[in-house]
């Protein structure tokens, strides 16, 4: 851990641009990236629900974080591997730099994953949806602070509407008036609190992983095999003395899975892979308003499957997560010319 933090110098805007992976040179979206673009606002928008109706509450944390992780390092090599940079990748790997790149990040998303697995179970769809976009203001905050990038003013001003739809769900929510029949202490410590300390962690990692691959040069992919090897030793370390160890050890890794389990293990994953083909084929912009329309979609099918309206303040905030991810994806921050 002490090798990571000592690299974490911040870098110049001149590295930056350096590094930067180009934008998308056009405009015009083929229909392949539209068939992308809808799988995965799908996805995005049916995960929470797939995962609260697919895994049961007795299925122990820490194995279906522990198969997620199998699953996208399987779909990572067989990426390395249609690609053909596999053994390129294999002669270049170092122990160290593969510690420095993705240790840190790994440890925090393996956290991270548990901690949403757990607010899957006490959050309703719609909600955990709403409060997990708070990522985006963490991540905002820890890009500057490790790559020292700048927000727009009108990025600022959205990030104040996320949080202000966040606090909106948390007062709502946690006091019992939002969800009805629902538990106000187990909404509160086991769903919103979860998701939030989750979205700070997803902010720090994702900063990490950007710092890795801008200046350290890193492959996506590597870096997704890499994390998700580390985070499960992490995990399987932490079974020693945490109570998920202690279920693993008395009744099974697989206690509490059926054949349904398998459904949002591997929608997840295949969503990891979407997001990288969505982002080098439609660009960043687009990407975000997969989200506003994912948070629709989770409304909808929560409505349909379980006949569940949302809240009151799942209305009222709504629209300004909304309108807080479309302002902060349409007016990114542009460094000013010097005059001559």
């Amino acid at each position: 851990m002490a090798v990571i933090k000592r690299n974490l110098e911040p870098v110049t805007s001149s590295e930056l641009k350096r590094n930067e992976v180009p934008p998308p040179t056009t405009d015009k979206v083929s229909g392949k990236v539209w068939f992308y673009l809808v799988l995965l606002t799908i996805q995005y928008g049916a995960q929470p629900l797939i995962s609260k109706r697919c895994i049961k509450r007795e299925v122990i944390v820490t194995s279906s974080v522990l198969a997620c992780e199998v699953a996208k390092v399987v779909c990572a090599l067989f990426l390395i591997m249609k690609e053909g940079n596999l053994k390129k990748m294999y002669k270049e790997w170092t122990l160290i730099g593969a510690l420095t790149a993705s240790g840190l990040p790994a440890a925090i998303y393996a956290l991270q994953n548990s901690l949403l697995q757990i607010s899957y179970k006490n959050l309703d769809s719609l909600t955990f949806s709403m409060l997990n976009q708070t990522k985006l203001l963490f991540t905002a905050f820890f890009t500057y602070l490790i790559l020292r990038q700048k927000q727009s003013v009108q990025q600022i001003g959205g990030l104040v509407l996320l949080i202000l739809a966040a606090v909106l769900l948390s007062v709502g929510e946690g006091t019992g008036k939002g969800s009805s029949g629902s538990d106000s202490d187990l909404i509160l410590f086991h769903g919103i609190i979860p998701v939030l300390v989750a979205s700070v962690l997803s902010g720090l990692a994702s900063s990490l992983c950007q710092w890795a691959s801008q200046v350290k040069k890193h492959s996506s992919y590597l870096m997704t095999v890499e994390m998700s090897v580390v985070g499960s030793l992490c995990l399987l370390a932490s079974t020693y003395q945490s109570p998920d160890g202690e279920q693993i050890r008395k009744h099974g890794f697989f206690y509490g899975w059926t054949a349904f389990t398998l459904i949002p293990i591997l929608t997840n994953a295949a969503g990891g892979i979407l997001v990288g083909l969505v982002t080098a084929h439609a660009g960043g912009v687009r990407k975000g308003f997969v989200i506003v329309s994912a948070l629709l979609v989770t409304a909808l099918l929560q409505f349909i499957f379980d006949g569940r309206p949302p809240s009151i303040y799942c209305l009222w905030a709504l629209p300004l997560v909304i309108s807080s991810i479309s302002i902060y994806q349409k007016y990114p921050y542009k460094l000013k010319k010097k005059s001559s």
